[in-house]
Parts: C-alpha cells; sequence; structure tokens
C-alpha cells in the first residue's frame, strides 16, 4: 500500500503512454470538417494520406479514422486544446455544415462538451497542472463499465499490464484510474445505464515490459493477434484472480523497439490563415505556447 511520502506519484508504470484511438468513421469529408476545421486539429501529412483512412496529430496522440460503419465510445474522451475561447469559434463555423449529423456542443464550467457527426462524446480542457505541461493532446480516455466491474478492472491493470491504478468511488459507484505515461490515464466509471455493446474501437499504448502482459495473456488465450511488427493485440479485459471477463476494448500494444515510438509528428496552428499570416507562425507545439506570442 502507498502512503505519504512514498513518493508513489512519481512512479509511472509500464504503459508509458496512449498513442492513438481508432474509431470507424462513415464519412472522410465529415471527419475532416468536424476534426480538422472544428476541433483544429491537423491531417499527418505523410502516412494514410487517401481517401479511405486518415491519421489526426494531436500533440503527440493521434486519432485513427478509417472509414466504415462508424464506431461509438461508451463514455468520453479527453482533449487538450490551447485556447478553448477560439475552439468555440470554429466550432461555430462548422455548426451548419455538420446540421444533418450527431454534431452539437456546449460551453461548460470547465471544458467544452462536443459530440462528433456519429455520436463520440469529448471534453475539451484547456491546459491545466493536471496535465502536466502539455497543451495539445490526449490526456486520457474514459469507458463505462457495468455496476461492480471497476475493482477487477484495476486488478487486471495493476497485475498484468503492471500500470498503476486507483480505485474510487461516487453514489455507490466505482471508477478505476489506470496510468498510461507521465500525465495520461484511462478511467473505467461503473454507471447504472445501459451500455452499448462493443463495436470494435481500439487504442494503442506502448509497454516498457512487453513479455510480461504477453506471456500472461497467451497463457490465457487472450491473445487476438501474436506479435507481429513488434506489437500484440488483445482484447478482453478480465479479472486475473478467476479469469471473469468485466469489459471489451482492443489493445494494440507495442514494445518500445516499435518503429513508431517517439514519431514525431506535426501539428499546425489552426487560427494562422492568408488574411493573418504570421511568419514562422504555421506551427503549434504540444508544449508551452511560446508561438502565440505576439498575437
Amino acid at each position: 500500500m502507498s502512503g505519504p511520502g512514498d513518493y508513489s506519484e512519481e512512479d509511472v508504470g509500464n504503459i508509458v503512454s496512449l498513442e492513438h484511438v481508432n474509431l470507424r468513421i462513415a464519412d472522410q469529408s465529415v471527419a475532416t470538417l468536424f476534426y480538422v476545421v472544428g476541433l483544429g486539429l491537423t491531417r499527418d501529412p505523410y502516412l494514410t494520406v487517401g481517401t479511405e483512412n486518415m491519421w489526426i496529430n494531436v500533440g503527440e496522440q493521434q486519432f485513427h479514422l478509417p472509414s466504415g460503419n462508424a464506431q461509438r465510445i461508451p463514455g468520453h474522451i479527453g482533449v487538450v486544446l490551447p485556447d478553448l475561447d477560439l475552439l468555440q469559434g470554429r466550432l461555430k463555423a462548422v455548426e451548419e455544415r455538420l446540421r444533418a449529423t450527431r454534431f452539437s456542443w456546449t460551453r461548460e464550467a470547465d471544458h467544452v462538451s462536443v459530440v462528433c457527426p456519429w455520436g463520440n462524446r469529448f471534453r475539451c480542457h484547456a491546459p491545466a497542472p493536471r496535465f502536466g505541461d502539455m497543451t495539445l493532446g490526449i490526456p486520457y480516455v474514459e469507458f463505462w463499465v457495468k455496476p461492480g466491474a471497476a475493482a477487477g478492472i484495476a486488478r487486471f491493470y495493476q497485475e498484468v499490464m503492471r500500470a498503476p491504478t486507483t480505485l474510487s468511488s461516487q453514489n455507490r459507484l466505482a471508477a478505476a484510474r489506470v496510468a498510461t505515461g507521465r500525465n495520461q490515464w484511462l478511467r473505467f466509471r461503473e454507471v447504472d445505464e445501459e451500455i452499448a455493446p462493443y463495436d470494435g474501437h481500439h487504442i494503442a499504448v506502448y509497454v516498457a515490459n512487453f513479455s510480461g502482459p504477453y506471456g500472461f495473456l497467451k497463457r490465457h488465450g487472450r491473445i487476438m493477434e501474436h506479435v507481429r511488427n513488434h506489437q500484440f493485440r488483445f482484447k478482453d479485459v478480465a479479472n486475473p484472480e478467476d479469469g471473469t471477463k468485466l469489459f471489451e476494448l482492443e489493445h494494440e500494444v507495442r514494445s518500445l523497439r516499435h518503429p513508431m515510438y517517439h514519431r514525431t509528428l506535426v501539428n499546425r496552428e489552426p487560427e494562422q490563415t492568408q488574411r493573418n499570416y504570421r511568419r514562422g507562425g504555421d506551427a503549434l507545439t504540444p508544449f508551452g505556447t511560446e508561438n502565440r506570442e505576439g498575437r
């Protein structure tokens, strides 16, 4: 057990980063309006540049958006953006063109709540100490789970994935928080409402100890794709004590030897236009706001 003064808050754990969230979408042009024009993010200029898939850069993280039947995460995705006032202006600018979709947004006390054209929920946050030095990125994803599942999910990530976890509760419903890097996490929150069946969305994470989780999951018949290009996949999150399946979420688990580990991603300054063009202001850094000075 951890306690005051043991510096456990300095522990990162085995999962060193959450790299991307993969969601199928029904229309690439609509996704461009939402993710690039509305949220102000950047399409990766180097990889997956055709018309059937797009990678959207968010600081050091990405959304992967292949074409197909739209997928929805039960819960929401946290995004950090440099300026929520400017975000609201961009969202207003795309409202009319997205009117026929499920797109909506509202300003809340400490974030902007946004629903994408296919129903995925986002909470857009301004930079804050709980996100470290991140000014652009995906700090967390929250998943809804059935009552009674959070404790077993916490044990799975603690014992199998070797990631620090904490449990909290509110109104007799628990939530498990799993560390996935310096200032990133997954949250599994118990809810009383009905949860839609799992539809195949996935996340990608990098781990320092690759063989330990792989060996455990292989012994228990949980691997859905064996090691290929320094990664494997599984989707069943099960209580390690008795094997009870608690949640489904495909994990693309990569070792630190994966060739895309720490790949440098291009991020644009979304407020840079022809009319207000500022030389040297095309790029946006995911850490700090120096490129906004002088605006």
